[in-house]
C-alpha cells in the first residue's frame, strides 16, 4: 500500500511495524504471486510437452507454434480486460475470478482429444495467464511498505522463474511415459491454491478500498499489521499526496479515467516506459529460450529427452539470478539493473548467434543460453514487473499496468509464432543476432529515459520521470 512511504524508515510508520506484520505482508504477497506462479508454469511447461503432443496429434510447424502462441494471444486480451475489472471490481475479487479460470483451461488442456479443442483450453489459460500477470505487480505494489517494495514486486518474477523451473521438472519427470497431459494437469494444484487463498485469506487492496471511499475498511487492514496510530498517519498521508497529484493535473486531466487517463500529460510518459520496456523485453529474445529451449538443444544433435535434461540448467540458473536480484533490487536499484542485464542480454545473444553460424556444438550454445538467461533474470526479468507497479499515479496504475502487460504479450505472441519460420529462413543464428540489436535499443532508452524508483514515493518518482521526458514540474516533497 503506497500510504506505508509516508515517512523515512528511521522514524516513519514501517519502523513501527512490528515483525509479525511484516511477516503477514510477506505471506500475503507469497500467496498473491501464486498467480506469476502459474504464468510461469503455463509458459513453461508446453516446451517439454509439445515434444509428445506433436507426434500424437501430427502437428506440423505452423501448428505446433500455434499451441505455443495462442496462450500468448489469449493473455494479451486477458491483460487488456483485467485493469478495467480490477478497478470495478477489487483486487481480491479479480484474482479469485483468475484462478477459477487457470482450473477451467487446465482440464480443459489435459483432456484435449485433439488439436482444436488444446487450441480452445490454451486460449482459456492465455486469458487467466495475462490478467493474473496485468494485475498482480499493482496488487503487491498496493499492499507493500516503500523499503521492501522493490522486494515484494520481485517476488511475482520469483515465482515465474520457479514455475518455470518445475514446469521443466515436471516434463523431465513425465518425459519417459511420454505423458504430456499429466505435465499440464499439475498445474491445476496452484490454481486451486488462488481460488481458496482470494476467498478465505488474502485482503483487498487498502489502496483500492481508499478509492472506492472505503475509509474505515483501509484503515482496519493497515491496523493489521500495525497499529490505530500508524494507520491513522498512512492514511492521512495517502490523501495529502492524492491532494498534490490533483493540483499538478491539467483540469481536463483530472477528470480523465481508463483507458483515456494513460493519454493526459501526467501519464504519458510512464505509458512510454511501460511500453517500451514491454517490447524490449520480449523482442530481446527471452521467450525464444524459455518456450523453445528443448527444441533448440535437439537441433544441436542432442534427444529430446537429454534436450528437456539440459533445459532445466536454464530454468536453475533463472531462478538463481532471480534470488540474485530480489537482493539488489532494493540496495543497487532498478536502474542498474536494467543497464547491467540490457549489456549482458545484448552480448551473448549475439555469441549464442555465432554459436549457430559457426557451428559450435551443444556445449557453447546451452553455456550462452544460461548466460543469457542470468543476464535477463537479474535485471530486466523482474525489473519489468516490478517497473509497472510503481512509475504510474494511483488512479492510473491498474489501467497503465494493463496496458504494458497487454504489449508485452503482444510482443510474445509475435516472437513464438514467427520464431520457427524466421528461423528456419534466415538462420536460426541471424535470428538471434536481431534479438542482440533490440536488447542494445533497450540499453539506450533505459539510460536516458529511465528514473531510478527504489526507496522512492510516487511523487518523487513522477518529478524525475517528468524532467528526463522533458516535463519541468515543482520538485517532489521528500516524504
Amino acid at each position: 500500500m503506497q500510504g506505508y512511504s509516508s515517512a523515512p524508515a528511521a522514524e516513519g510508520p514501517l519502523a513501527r511495524i512490528p515483525d509479525w506484520g511484516i511477516r503477514k505482508i510477506r505471506r500475503h504477497a507469497a500467496l498473491i504471486a501464486v498467480g506469476g506462479f502459474l504464468f510461469g508454469f503455463d509458459t513453461g511447461v508446453i516446451s517439454g510437452a509439445l515434444l509428445f503432443i506433436r507426434t500424437d496429434f501430427a502437428l506440423d510447424s505452423f501448428e505446433q507454434g500455434s499451441v505455443v502462441s495462442v496462450l500468448v494471444l489469449g493473455a494479451m486480451v486477458g491483460a487488456l480486460a483485467s485493469g478495467r475489472l480490477a478497478d470495478r471490481l477489487g483486487r481480491r475479487r479479480i484474482f479469485a475470478l483468475e484462478g477459477a479460470v487457470f482450473v477451467a483451461g487446465t482440464a480443459l488442456a489435459a483432456l484435449a482429444p485433439g488439436y482444436g479443442v488444446l487450441i480452445v483450453a490454451r486460449l482459456v489459460l492465455g486469458l487467466a495467464v495475462g490478467a493474473a500477470s496485468a494485475t498482480v505487480p499493482p496488487y503487491l505494489s498496493e499492499i507493500s511498505p516503500k523499503e521492501v517494495r522493490g522486494r515484494i514486486l520481485t517476488l511475482n518474477q520469483l515465482m515465474i522463474t520457479t514455475g518455470i523451473l518445475v514446469a521443466y521438472l515436471v516434463n523431465l519427470a513425465f518425459s519417459g511415459s511420454g505423458s504430456w497431459r499429466a505435465m499440464i494437469a499439475v498445474g491445476a494444484v496452484p490454481a486451486l491454491v488462488m481460488v481458496v487463498s482470494a476467498v478465505w485469506v488474502l485482503p483487498e487492496s487498502p489502496e483500492w478500498l481508499l478509492a472506492h471511499g472505503h475509509r474505515r475498511r483501509a484503515r482496519a487492514l493497515i491496523a493489521g499489521v500495525s497499529d490505530q496510530e500508524t494507520a491513522d498517519q498512512v492514511i492521512q498521508r495517502r490523501e495529502e499526496l492524492r491532494r498534490e497529484q490533483e493540483a499538478g493535473d491539467a483540469p481536463e486531466d483530472r477528470t480523465a479515467t481508463g483507458w483515456r487517463s494513460l493519454l493526459t500529460d501526467r501519464v504519458r510518459p510512464a505509458l512510454v516506459v511501460g511500453l517500451v520496456l514491454a517490447a524490449t523485453q520480449q523482442f530481446g529474445g527471452i521467450n525464444t529460450i524459455i518456450y523453445y529451449a528443448p527444441t533448440i538443444i535437439e537441433r544441436t544433435g542432442l534427444t529430446a529427452s537429454n534436450s528437456i535434461v539440459y533445459s532445466i540448467a536454464i530454468g536453475i540458473i533463472n531462478l538463481v539470478m532471480t534470488l540474485v536480484a530480489i537482493r539488489l533490487i532494493d540496495s543497487a536499484g532498478r536502474r542498474e539493473l536494467l543497464l547491467v542485464s540490457f549489456a549482458v542480454m545484448t552480448v551473448t545473444m549475439a555469441l549464442l548467434g555465432l554459436a549457430f553460424v559457426a557451428g559450435w556444438g551443444s556445449v557453447p550454445t546451452l553455456l550462452f543460453m544460461v548466460l543469457y538467461i542470468g543476464g535477463y533474470a537479474a535485471g530486466v526479468g523482474p525489473v519489468f514487473w516490478t517497473l509497472i507497479g510503481e512509475i504510474f499515479p494511483p488512479r492510473a496504475r491498474a489501467t497503465g499496468s494493463s496496458a504494458s502487460t497487454a504489449l508485452n504479450w503482444a510482443s510474445n505472441f509475435t516472437v513464438s509464432l514467427v520464431f520457427l519460420p524466421i528461423a528456419g529462413v534466415l538462420g536460426q543464428g541471424e535470428t538471434f543476432w536481431i534479438f542482440a540489436v533490440i536488447s542494445a535499443i533497450g540499453l539506450l532508452f533505459t539510460a536516458r529515459f529511465i528514473p531510478e524508483t527504489k526507496g522512492r514515493d510516487f511523487a518523487q518518482v513522477d518529478h524525475e520521470l517528468q524532467s528526463r521526458f522533458g516535463h519541468r514540474r515543482p520538485a517532489a516533497k521528500k516524504a
